[in-house]
Parts: structure tokens; sequence; C-alpha cells
């Protein structure tokens, strides 16, 4: 046998003893989601949480023999990021069914299964027992934990950090991101929505009631102010629609959609920087956004320039504008949008954002992606650091 064939020989059985891991390992995962699916919809929610907790956290606390890590034992021959996958969706499987069944109270047990692990090692300790021990607590402090306590705490009075009066920017990205499973972004989706329902109702409520002007001793039941703006959300909400007729921001956008769809891509992008700063009064954000947002304009897409704007290229234009109102990266702020609330006034360019909304509906869901990744990097500041991004 020849050097060569000797070496695809082995090379060949490598391959095979890799593909025959990869299998026993969906094998294994499918079995394990299958088993929590069929006993979620069945079994008392206590009973499901045992085994959870029997399959992945009490296995590590014994000094029993090897079988006893259960699934650990095919995770092992993978990698850390195959476990995190795989417990995070069987994390899911059972958070998407209970939270269909509003059975919100196992839900937070389940998430604080892994708060204060008390993983006993000594110095007899298996390696194996040892490294998934590793991994479990690397878990419970990952960003996916922190994802997972979205579901759990689901109300700012819960925990009291300020990030909680967002969870539904942040429950809305993680339905957006394609890395995490079905189960994951379905229930981010359903309870960002839910979130997003009861704030509007809270704040269509309470201002009804200000509206009123109701005595303390009337009857009607006091609505909670869900805003951190106090009374004046209610100054800033009808800053906005009390615009009617021609001049409201939503005829200024039909009007300018009809003007502008058949102008070349160059000309599209002159057009919708003046309509940005139309009729914005403060003269230092007019010239800070007109000379920033003029200077990515003329540099992004050229190659377009000398085409008719199109539904595609116009929720394109208006997602990158978008981006360089809030952060380009999605991991921290852009410079304009340091710049452009660096004034004071964060109302200003809510309303520009607003304007870019109205023109391409479909631009929000990427909006609302920006606004999470920016919370998500302000969330190491305290509530006093950084209360101008707070009123934004």
């Amino acid at each position: 046998m020849t050097v060569n064939s000797l070496s695809n020989s082995q090379g060949d059985r490598h391959l095979l003893k890799s593909k025959d891991k990869r299998l026993k390992l969906q094998n294994t995962q499918e079995k394990m989601y299958s088993f929590l699916l069929r006993i979620v919809k069945s079994w008392q929610p206590d009973e499901v949480l045992r085994v959870f907790k029997r399959s992945f956290i009490d296995c590590l606390n014994s000094e029993a023999s090897k079988s006893s890590l259960g699934i650990y034992i095919v995770l092992l021959e993978h990698s850390e990021e195959e476990f995190r996958h795989t417990i995070k969706r069987c994390c899911y499987i059972l958070i998407n069914n209970w939270e269909s069944t509003r059975r919100h109270q196992y839900i937070r047990e389940l998430v604080e299964l892994f708060i204060n692990l008390k993983l006993k090692i000594n110095p007899n300790t298996p390696n194996k027992l040892r490294l998934a021990r590793t991994w479990l607590d690397n878990f419970a402090r990952s960003t996916d934990y922190e994802e997972l306590e979205l579901f759990a705490y689901r109300s700012e009075e819960v925990k009291g950090h300020w990030v909680n009066r967002y969870s539904s920017y942040l429950l809305f990205a993680q339905s957006l991101n394609e890395n995490n499973s079905q189960e994951q972004k379905e229930a981010a989706r359903k309870l960002s929505r839910v979130l997003k329902d009861k704030f509007k109702f809270e704040l269509a409520m309470y201002i009804a009631r200000s509206q009123l002007n109701f005595s303390s001793s009337t009857s009607i039941p006091r609505h909670q102010n869900p805003s951190s703006l106090g009374d004046n959300v209610i100054r800033l909400i009808k800053t906005i629609v009390v615009r009617k007729g021609a001049f409201s921001y939503e005829n200024i956008a039909n009007i300018f959609l009809k003007q502008t769809q058949n102008e070349l891509f160059y000309d599209f992008k002159k057009s919708l920087l003046r309509y940005l700063i139309f009729s914005v009064q403060q003269e230092e954000f007019t010239n800070t956004l007109q000379q920033q947002l003029s200077e990515k304009f003329n540099s992004w897409k050229v190659e377009y320039d000398d085409k008719l704007i199109s539904k595609e290229m116009l929720l394109r234009i208006c997602n990158r504008t978008i981006d360089f109102l809030t952060t380009e990266n999605g991991r921290e702020p852009s410079k304009l949008f340091m710049l452009l609330l660096s004034p004071g006034n964060p109302l200003t360019l809510v309303v520009v954002l607003l304007k870019l909304i109205l023109i391409s509906n479909h631009s929000r869901s990427h909006l609302e992606m920006r606004i999470a990744n920016l919370i998500r990097y302000y969330d190491q500041y305290l509530e006093s650091e950084c209360t101008w991004f707070i009123n934004f």
C-alpha cells in the first residue's frame, strides 16, 4: 500500500468517524427535544422542571459514575457552542409552551435554576464532569442566559434595572436573529408583542384620564404612567400628533413619495435629505444632519445613482439612514447619533426617524433592531448616567 493510499484511507476513516459522531449528536438532540415537547404538553409543569433539572444540573452535582452524565456524554464529544445551542433550545421549548398557556411562574422557576449554581468540585472529580460544570457555569454568565431572563422578568417591577422597561425591543431583536432556534424566535416575537400592546394600552389610558382631569375621588380607576417621562410624555405626544391636515407628518410623507417616484437614485438621495430636515426648527441639529448625511449619501451605492428609485432601493436607503442615525455596526452608537443628541433634545431625532418609517413602513423592524443594539450598549450604565438616552 502506498503512502498516499494509506493517507487517503486514514482520512476517509476520520471523515466517517466524524460523520458518525455528528449523526449521534443530532439523534440525541432530537430525542431530547421531542421528549420535552411531549411532556410539556401533557405533564404538570413542576414535573417537567424536575426532569430538566435532573438532566442538566443535578447530574453534575453527584459523585456518580460516567453514565450519570446522560446527555452530556454525547455533548462533551463536541463543542461548548453545541452545548449552548442544545440547552437553549430545550429551555425555549418549555418557555414557548408555558408562555402560550400563561404559566409565567414556571418560566421564572426554569430561569432561576441557573442562579447560584452550587456545583461541588474536588480533586477527584473526573475531567469530563469538570468540563460539563464549566460549560454550565459559563452559560449561566452568558448573553444567552440574559436573553432567557427577559422571559422570566417580564415586568420592570421584578428587577429594577432600567433596561427592563424596554424588554420588548430586546425580545424583538431575538425574534429576528437567524442564529436563534425557531422556538426562541417564536417565543420572543409573541412576548414582544404582548409587552408593546400592554405599554400602548397603559399609556393611552393614562393620557385619557389626564385629559379628562378627574379628581382623585372619581370611581374610574387610576392608570399609572408606563413611561419614565412623567407628565412630559403627554406634551411630547401632543407635539407629534397635533399637526393636522396638509402639514401632518403622514401627509408630508405621502407627498414626498408621490413627488419622488420617478427620480434617479442620485436625485432621490438629495430629496430624502431635504424631506428629513423639512420643518426642523433647531438650526444646529439641521446643520449637523445635513452635513453628515450628505457625506454619507454621496458615497453610498453610487453605482445605482443613474437608476430609477425602486421599492427595494427605498427600503435599503431608509434602513441605511437609520444605521447612520443610530448605530452602524450594531454594537455602539454612531458618531451622528452622539452629535445629534448632544444638544439634549431627543424629540427632534425621534421625529426624523418617524419620517423614515412613514415613507418605508417595513423599516420599522430595522429601527427596532437598532434600538435594541443601543439598549444593549447602554445597559452597562446606571440610569442616572444615561438619562438622555432613556428619554430618546
